[in-house]
């Protein structure tokens, strides 16, 4: 099961949190950075995605009208 945009952050944040204990082995915080870099990618794409579908309504002549969003 594949964990959503809200419990990959989580998890991201316990491993940050981990990290920055500095009581890991050094084997224990590559393969827990190596983790976050995965879990922040899959995250981004996440986040390109919603990018890709948000829609802004903006009024024209008086009229609401339906634009693609760019940033």
């Amino acid at each position: 099961m594949s964990k959503n945009f809200e419990e990959q952050m989580e998890s991201l944040e316990n491993i940050v949190q981990e990290l920055e204990k500095g009581e890991l082995s050094l084997e224990d915080s590559v393969t827990k950075f190596e983790e976050g870099i995965k879990i922040s990618k899959e995250c981004n794409k996440t986040l390109e995605e919603a990018e890709k579908k948000i829609t802004i309504l903006v009024s024209k002549d008086g009229e609401m009208k339906e634009e693609n969003f760019e940033n």
